[in-house]
């Protein structure tokens, strides 16, 4: 094996990894597109329409949120950067599903590009799905609120919902006991290092130690020092807070939009509920966007929930289409085009 001709044919060989997850994507969910277009005939196309200036206003939340936090790190970023590093990381989570991992990855590389450390970039993307999943509790609790003052809260799903309430808090506790030592991150993260290492070594036996165990101590030594920037001033997350609460927001009217289309005004908290399901399971999945998992588990809670499956199927089906037909074309040009060549935004413009 010629690693060199790897090293310098990368590009090449990921466009053809991407194009044939994407061409997997759409084989995947063929059956799901033929009958959302059979749908479409039966729909309201205007409030279909509402899902442009909803998914708008997501991306521009999350800009925002990626702005505001770094703000609180002194790192200047454009809104114009981050707006279209959004979009590309959508498009990453979407055709490379590892839990958020791939995305975390391909942050740190893009904000390199723009002169940002790895560990800083890495810690802002952590903080942004930590904090989408705090701010998401606010809707859970709504949502659960709804569906007792209806009759709908049955004792399974209090303890979905309690059950994913644990969930995030537990995490998010972890974490933070984790980053707040440097002896702690050091004794945690090492071994997965050292284990890292044996895997590819088994792939490759020419290669003991693909990953610098010191430098990678040295990283973890950076990440705690950007962790310790960012507790001091943590007043300055409440704005991220509050556009991590508007992402969420607009991920559920999303849905919330196509059962309008289908002249469906359902009960919104059963909507939040099995939007959360759905997120956490496709997390763990190895398909694509979380393909057959999520839909079967949307669909599932909001049948438990009182919405009937002849109704809430044909609707998880068409979100999921739609949106993805709005959201990963194009992330897959902007991605393609931040291969080919080096970023026109820099550190340092006037935010928008």
């Amino acid at each position: 094996m010629d690693w060199n001709w790897f090293k310098g044919h990368w590009k090449l060989l990921l466009n053809i990894a991407t194009l044939l997850a994407l061409a997997a994507l759409a084989f995947a969910i063929r059956d799901q597109l033929v009958q959302t277009f059979a749908n479409l005939a039966h729909v309201r196309a205007e409030a279909l329409l509402l899902l442009i200036p909803i998914e708008v206003l997501n991306y521009h939340a999350q800009a925002k949120l990626y702005q505001r936090l770094f703000a609180a790190l002194d790192e200047k970023v454009s809104y114009r950067a981050m707006l279209r590093t959004s979009l590309e990381l959508n498009f990453v989570n979407h055709v490379f599903p590892s839990g958020g991992i791939s995305g975390i990855s391909y942050f740190g590389f893009m904000l390199g590009r723009l002169g940002v450390r790895v560990t800083k970039a890495t810690l802002i993307q952590t903080m942004k799905l930590i904090l989408l999943f705090l701010s998401f509790q606010i809707l859970l609790f709504i949502g659960m609120f709804i569906l007792a003052a209806s009759g709908r809260a049955d004792d399974f799903t209090i303890l979905i919902s309690g059950m994913l309430s644990v969930l995030v808090i537990a995490g998010t506790g972890i974490f933070i006991y984790v980053i707040r030592s440097q002896t702690r991150i050091t004794a945690f993260l090492t071994p997965l290092v050292e284990l890292t290492n044996r895997l590819i070594a088994f792939v490759r036996p020419k290669s003991p130690e693909t990953i610098n165990v010191r430098r990678a101590q040295k990283l973890f030594e950076e990440f705690h020092y950007d962790y310790l920037q960012l507790r001091a001033r943590y007043r300055e997350l409440a704005w991220p807070f509050f556009w991590a609460l508007i992402a969420n927001i607009t991920e559920v009217l999303a849905i919330y939009v196509v059962y309008i289309a289908f002249d469906a005004f359902v009960n919104v908290g059963a909507v939040i509920l099995a939007y959360a399901v759905a997120n956490f399971a496709g997390l763990v999945s190895v398909l694509p966007g979380g393909i057959g998992i999520y839909e079967a588990l949307m669909t599932s809670v909001l049948v438990i929930s009182g919405i009937p499956a002849r109704l809430s199927l044909p609707v998880t089906v068409m979100y999921r289409v739609l949106n993805t037909l709005l959201q990963v074309p194009p992330g897959y040009v902007l991605y393609h085009l931040s291969l080919r060549r080096n970023p026109t935004v820099k550190i340092g413009e006037n935010n928008a």
